[in-house]
């Protein structure tokens, strides 16, 4: 076999490749037996049809199609790795020859395809970031203290209009034109959320219990999502969290000090301590950030208006929709990102080993809310391992260019990164999730203590 690259643009070339026919003669004996097992033919059982009547019933023609077909996909695999590209995406495959069925001949075809593209990587030793100042006052402090007594707030009957803020317990029924859609009764919602559908928030403040009102919104979930239904609500209750004092005897109760003053003290500590801890975070955006500014990264099209495609098919929104602009321009940010990373992990030389990727898995099974076997069991049969192995070694290699970084805050004091991630890149991926546990951890127990916490979609 022979093959010829022709580079089209920085991100597509043109494989030509020539196929004798020799080495497609055993994909025609595999064509050969595949059509035997497929037709019928007097006198002779299925499956044990001889060649010479497969070419009479039937022409060689259709053997050698059959054979190319099948054939192709790894002539195409042999040809990339001969070549030494690296593709992104499926190929535009154009076959221009194919071997006759008397005399022969070879088998030609192209394949244009978008690859990789090569640029330069920018200097990656003692890149110079500038973070936020930590700020922590009494605001952060108050918020703090307003989370925590919301966290011990009761909720308490009230005899008035809904307000936002107030907890209700709603029927609510949806249908389009005359059919019902969906239908559910003693559903839990936080009036101000935005957690159910769109304008909900606009109808139901004013209303008290054993009230009714209708209006339009688009559908959240379902097989209908984005279809506009009349909704019906019913308003069955109204509730208001109270919360407890703050004062001693709740420090005592919310946590293990004496004093309310002790809790603050502590609440200031978190604060300075999330605090740093989104220095860290902010620390790698601006680094990736800066590396993107110092490189010029050619992006390949054809992968973008798919991105972009698939994503408004999703929304289910038509090709031509405005926010596809927008989806366009974070699509190639991202694709940017990536590439830069993936130079950056093949000099930097980054491993991934399996127990780093069990932890990334654990993590993101954590993030989308599913159960860690089943999440895993979901990316394998989607075929995402490789890609999840790639994004493990692309927080390695950013994590490996920050560590060589000079970060100072806006006050021009350096920044010791080691203090604010853990020690290993595999428990800052646990550390980014963190927030999300803890409001899972914390949905799960509102739902059993009867708090609406989390709300379904209708």
């Amino acid at each position: 076999m022979k093959s010829a690259v022709e580079t089209l643009n920085p991100t597509r070339v043109k494989l030509t490749v020539e196929v004798p026919f020799d080495e497609l003669k055993p994909s025609m004996d595999a064509a050969y037996k595949n059509i035997a097992s497929q037709v019928t033919v007097p006198g002779f059982r299925k499956g044990k049809v001889p060649p010479r009547i497969i070419d009479q019933r039937f022409g060689r023609g259709a053997v050698i199609e059959d054979a190319v077909n099948n054939a192709l996909p790894g002539f195409y695999s042999q040809a990339v790795e001969e070549s030494e590209i690296r593709p992104l995406g499926q190929p535009e495959v154009d076959v221009t020859a194919v071997p006759d069925p008397a005399e022969g001949g070879d088998l030609k075809f192209t394949a244009e395809v978008d690859v990789r593209p090569e640029f330069e990587l920018p200097a990656l030793d003692a890149v110079e970031v500038t973070v936020d100042d930590v700020k922590v006052g009494d605001e952060q402090v108050a918020e703090r203290l307003e989370t925590l007594r919301e966290r011990f707030g009761s909720l308490v009957t009230v005899e008035r209009p809904a307000a936002d803020g107030d907890f209700l317990s709603i029927d609510i029924a949806a249908k389009i034109a005359d059919e019902e859609i969906d239908s559910v009764k003693g559903v839990s919602y936080r009036v101000g959320s935005g957690e159910m559908l769109v304008g909900m928030d606009e109808v139901l403040p004013g209303l008290s219990a054993g009230e009714t009102t209708t209006f339009n919104s688009p559908l959240a979930g379902g097989e209908r999502a984005g279809e506009e239904a009349h909704v019906t609500v019913t308003v069955q209750s109204v509730k208001e969290r109270e919360l407890p004092e703050a004062d001693d005897e709740f420090a005592q109760m919310a946590s293990e000090f004496d004093t309310l003053e002790e809790l603050r003290a502590s609440l200031s500590e978190q604060a300075e301590q999330e605090a740093k801890y989104q220095q860290g975070i902010q620390a790698r955006e601006r680094l990736l950030e800066k590396l993107l500014d110092g490189v010029e990264i050619p992006v390949p099209d054809g992968v973008i208006k798919a991105e972009v495609k698939q994503h408004l098919e999703q929304e289910g929104k038509a090709e031509d929709d405005p926010h596809g602009e927008e989806v366009e321009v974070e699509a190639r940010k991202a694709f940017k990102a990536q590439l830069l990373l993936d130079a950056i992990a093949e000099k930097e030389e980054v491993q991934v080993g399996q127990q780093e990727l069990i932890e990334y898995l654990l993590a993101s099974a954590q993030q989308y809310r599913m159960e860690p076997n089943e999440f895993i069991q979901a990316v394998d049969k989607a075929g995402q391992v490789p890609s999840m192995v790639a994004e493990v070694g692309r927080r390695k290699a950013l994590a490996q260019v920050l560590e060589r970084a000079q970060v100072k805050d806006e006050s021009g004091n350096e920044i010791d990164l080691t203090a604010l991630f853990p020690a290993s890149e595999d428990d800052a991926v646990e550390a980014e999730e963190v927030d999300e546990v803890e409001e899972i951890e914390s949905t799960e127990s509102a739902k059993k203590s009867g708090d609406p916490a989390a709300l379904p979609t209708l």
